[in-house]
């Protein structure tokens, strides 16, 4: 009960169904959500896709956890400044942000568009920043609280893999999370960033056409990871729960990287 009494917003907290691995796994964002209602919180689980964000409530309720499901798309500002508002009205504030939407679009410095691009950066940077901005006023009343973006070791390093758009609103978002870490430092309010590496999700097994063709694509992905294997959703969610408990309370600006070391 390591979030007992805490009230926790997940973004992208779905679950989407495709997935090669097995009939209950999870993407990152659903982990997390139930990873912290698991440790007594109360989940809002928000997701572009309301049946997404209600399956994963589901899981949380069959397990005795206490959750709600909300539509969200985080490049709609009003949208959001409403959802938070109707949420700390409600729960009386919001303990915990847990920032997990995030999308890709493929593409080197030739290739790349410029509406992808800004799509990219209206996802994954914009939204964070809203989001956290929307929050960060009910966590003051507070006296505190624990804003917990979602990275990519694309951050970090040159990838074979070539998405520029989205390498560098990561890189942007490491940068962004210790910007808002040192301006609330000393009012409480707590911003870290996960920066995971290969993370075998229901996303990941989607970007394969069928099981055969996503156990070759994870074999190789598995050899690229210096532990032999890639992490799962559960190795983010753990990383989570520690950001957003009481037990990093002197914890902010870090970008903790959860890559079995291959970033090194």
């Amino acid at each position: 009960m390591r979030l007992a009494g805490k009230i926790a917003l997940v973004s992208g907290a779905g679950t989407l169904k495709k997935s090669f691995t097995s009939a209950d796994q999870v993407g990152n964002g659903a982990a997390c959500a139930i990873r912290f209602a698991r440790e007594g919180a109360k989940v809002i689980c928000t997701d572009r896709s309301l049946d997404a964000a209600q399956e994963t409530v589901e899981m949380i309720r069959a397990e005795g956890g206490d959750a709600a499901a909300l539509a969200l798309d985080v490049t709609d500002t009003p949208q959001i400044d409403e959802v938070v508002r109707n949420i700390a009205s409600r729960h009386g504030g919001i303990d915990v942000l847990h920032n997990n939407v995030g999308i890709e679009i493929q593409g080197d410095l030739l290739a790349v568009k410029d509406d992808e691009w800004d799509q990219v950066m209206a996802v994954n940077l914009r939204g964070t920043m809203a989001m956290s901005r929307a929050v960060v006023p009910y966590m003051r009343q507070h006296a505190g609280g624990s804003i917990i973006n979602v990275s990519s070791t694309a951050s970090l390093k040159w990838s074979p893999m070539q998405f520029l758009s989205y390498s560098t609103a990561k890189a942007g978002l490491n940068h962004m999370t210790r910007v808002i870490a040192r301006q609330y430092a000393n009012e409480q309010i707590r911003c870290n960033c996960i920066v995971p590496g290969m993370i075998r999700t229901p996303h990941a097994d989607a970007l394969y056409a069928n099981e055969a063709e996503a156990a070759k694509g994870h074999e190789f992905r598995d050899s690229r990871c210096p532990m032999g294997r890639q992490g799962t959703p559960w190795d983010i969610a753990n990383a989570a729960l520690f950001l957003a408990s009481d037990e990093a309370a002197y914890v902010t600006g870090t970008l903790l990287v959860v890559d079995g070391g291959s970033s090194l």
